[in-house]
């Protein structure tokens, strides 16, 4: 007998339907106010329907901050971190193959800017870098010479920005690569040896293709993490701000549909670097299952 949906099942459906709204309610009102005409507000009803905000960020400007020069610097830190979290966890998945001495403390020490909050660590590197100012201060200063007497300050997008964005991506790629690793089975390493390759071929050719999907999962996870951070790049920055940063300062300076227009341009970023991943492990996958099946007929 075919039996109906028990009572509970509606209520559940209900509290998770309810749940759906909550999480994403906010962000889809926003998405809709940034189409608003130029007598737009910050709430309903709309009034108009056009892409007069998106011209105005972006081209126009609103007078108070250049976002396209955030959104540019936010892009490229966001790649810069992406490359370096692919780079290093790569390889310290590599290496955490194989017992070292110290290896659980290293593990721990790795991911422990997970637990730690996030402002304390920006506040630590903002004092690490000032320190390495007064020291590169006071040495400039003894010099004869002018060389280093204009020197500021040595905190900036691609130093204590970087290294604050990366205490943040950095164990989310080390888990993720460790996970991979675990299940890896060093049997095809074998092979290949035995075949007479090389360490570097054989991870050219042999590790890398088959952990490729998850290193294109850690690039994403690197550079969504770095585009929207804000907790350590607070202090640590140096003067210049990302584009969420920018984002937060407008919230009390702005009093139009500038900033939800910015909002959506930021979050379809993020969509679109979530797309062309979940594209290229897509078509990574259906490679490798399409050489794993022509390989298997080679073989009959």
């Amino acid at each position: 007998m075919k039996e109906g949906r028990s009572r509970a099942f509606y209520v559940l459906a209900a509290f998770f339907a309810a749940y759906v709204a909550f999480l994403y309610g906010p962000m889809i009102a926003i998405f809709v106010l940034s189409f608003q005409g130029p007598d737009g507000g910050l709430t309903f009803p709309m009034n108009g329907l056009s892409l007069y905000w998106f011209e105005r960020l972006f081209f126009t400007g609103n007078g108070v901050i250049d976002i396209g020069a955030a959104f540019v610097r936010s892009a490229k830190l966001g790649l810069t971190v992406a490359l370096l979290t692919v780079a290093i966890s790569v390889a310290a998945g590599m290496a955490f193959r194989k017992k070292f001495i110290g290896q659980a403390l290293m593990f721990y020490v790795a991911i422990a800017s997970l637990i730690v909050p996030s402002i304390i660590t920006s506040l630590g590197i903002a004092l690490e870098f000032r320190l390495v100012d007064d020291a590169i201060k006071e040495y400039a200063a003894s010099l004869p010479s002018f060389i280093g007497q204009d020197f500021s300050t040595s905190m900036g997008l691609f130093t204590s920005g970087l290294a604050a964005h990366l205490t943040w991506t950095l164990p989310f790629g080390l888990l993720i690569m460790f996970a991979v690793f675990n299940r890896f089975d060093p049997r095809y390493e074998e092979a290949a040896r035995d075949l007479g390759a090389t360490p570097w071929q054989t991870f050219r050719h042999v590790v890398l293709p088959m952990i490729l999907p998850s290193v294109v999962g850690i690039g994403l996870f690197g550079f969504t993490l770095s585009w929207d951070e804000i907790a350590r790049s607070s202090q640590a920055i140096g003067p210049v701000n990302t584009l969420p940063l920018d984002l937060q300062g407008l919230t009390t300076t702005v009093t139009n549909p500038d900033i939800y227009a910015l909002g959506t341009a930021t979050t379809g970023v993020s969509f679109i670097a979530i797309g062309l991943a979940l594209f290229v492990i897509g078509f990574l996958q259906r490679r490798q299952s399409r050489h794993g099946s022509d390989a298997g007929a080679g073989m009959v």
